[in-house]
């Protein structure tokens, strides 16, 4: 009888990824075949993908489909990616806020708004290309430990391709965003305890379960890779050139550390001018780690017990967290921190402004900003773009005490008068 591992060896010596070569250890530059691993055996650093690029143009990339897969040779997935059954995210708008700008007092503000994903969050195309790097290393169930986005993301994309789902989340997790994963009837089990404790949980089951692909645990390296195609829109939607400033929310810090490859990778083959550009990452101060260690000018992050309503970010010891750091010193950035009321209101001024609205997260990246650019941090007449990453349908309770109807009144126009002059 065949095993599992058999399967998976077998699938190995016969990988289709793309243009990835190899996995590389961030810290020593150690690097293995391609493989589901995460850590170097060397030195236990973070392994992530190598690759050996082709010939990659603008008109090639804007001939490709209208998702993320238009970046496919620039990316762990395979060359035929797009005809295997999966929820084919990305290409989401980018959208010129001129209102929002005006209220921040900045002179040019995009918002990329990734709300239009199929799951309404980024999550989607990390998944994606997880999926598809799964597929190809002999692994038949999806999962993943989650913060609730990633959670609906998984089950939604386990679905589609006709896989089982395994998806933990904390107990706490906000309600809208449980049944947005529940839906889907793959495996969803709730855990009592916070992220960081699901996520030890979710690497015990990975060593069992060998069969079981645990999108950021061991495909980890080829997940993240799907953050890059945030930064590879933007600038493709910019008319081909980098922003001057990207604020960019940070939980992992995985997807600001991608965001900043993706403007490097563009700019090493040519397909933008490398222009400088600053990465400033965004925290809730409930969980604030990266934060914290930025303005100690510390190297290492201290873990914290998260505290939020910015429940999407709240991982207290967050894996990218030095790798956010150096991106962020390199780019002459910064990681700065707001309130839960100030996370409100940002969700509250970007509703109002652009009619976009955002889950906790956004709100954490437009007040970020905000302080950012009242403290002489951010450049005002700098050409900016805020990630929003996901939909503010899943975290209505962090707005539902704040806002709603101006009054009830009887069914007469006189009443509506009334209410209207009182405005």
């Amino acid at each position: 009888m065949t095993s599992t591992v058999d399967v998976q060896r077998s699938a190995q010596n016969s990988l289709d990824l793309g243009p990835a070569r190899a996995l590389s250890c961030r810290e020593c530059g150690h690097q293995i075949p391609l493989a589901a691993e995460f850590a170097c055996a060397e030195c236990f650093g973070p392994l992530e993908v190598a690759y050996d690029f082709g010939a990659v143009t603008r008109a090639g990339i804007e001939a490709g489909p209208h998702s993320i897969w238009r970046y496919r040779g620039l990316l762990p997935v395979p060359t035929d990616v797009a005809k295997y059954p999966n929820t084919d995210p990305g290409l989401t708008r980018l959208v010129k806020a001129d209102r929002l700008a005006a209220a921040l007092g900045v002179k040019s503000l995009w918002v990329k708004d990734d709300t239009g994903n199929p799951t309404h969050s980024f999550k989607d195309r990390v998944v994606a290309v997880a999926l598809a790097a799964a597929r190809q290393l002999g692994f038949t169930v999806l999962a993943c430990p989650s913060t609730g986005n990633l959670a609906n993301a998984v089950a939604a994309a386990a679905a589609r391709a006709g896989w089982r789902s395994v998806v933990l989340i904390p107990s706490s997790l906000e309600r809208a965003k449980i049944l947005t994963t529940a839906v889907y009837d793959g495996a969803l089990i709730a855990v009592d305890g916070n992220y960081d404790d699901v996520n030890r949980l979710a690497t015990e089951l990975a060593a069992e379960h060998e069969d079981w692909a645990f999108v950021n645990v061991n495909v980890r390296p080829y997940y993240a890779e799907g953050s890059k195609t945030l930064g590879f829109e933007v600038a493709e939607q910019l008319g081909w050139r980098l922003p001057q400033q990207i604020v960019v929310p940070v939980a992992s810090g995985s997807q600001l550390t991608k965001v900043d490859k993706a403007f490097r990778e563009f700019g090493e083959l040519g397909l933008v001018e490398p222009t400088p550009y600053r990465v400033f990452g965004a925290q809730a101060t409930g969980c604030s780690p990266v934060s914290a260690a930025f303005k100690a000018g510390l190297d290492v992050i201290k873990p914290v017990k998260p505290d939020t309503i910015a429940r999407s970010l709240a991982i207290g010891a967050p894996a990218d967290g030095p790798y956010v750091l150096d991106s962020v010193r390199r780019t002459g950035g910064a990681v700065e921190d707001v309130s839960d009321a100030e996370v409100v209101e940002g969700i509250r001024l970007l509703a109002r402004t652009e009619g976009i609205f955002a889950e906790t997260a956004g709100g954490v990246t437009v007040a970020t900003a905000k302080k950012l650019i009242d403290n002489g941090v951010l450049d005002p007449d700098a050409d900016t773009v805020l990630l929003i990453t996901g939909d503010g349908l899943k975290t209505l309770d962090a707005v539902q005490d704040h806002v709603g109807p101006l009054a009830t009144v009887a069914p007469s126009a006189a009443a509506v008068r009334e209410v209207l002059a009182r405005r």
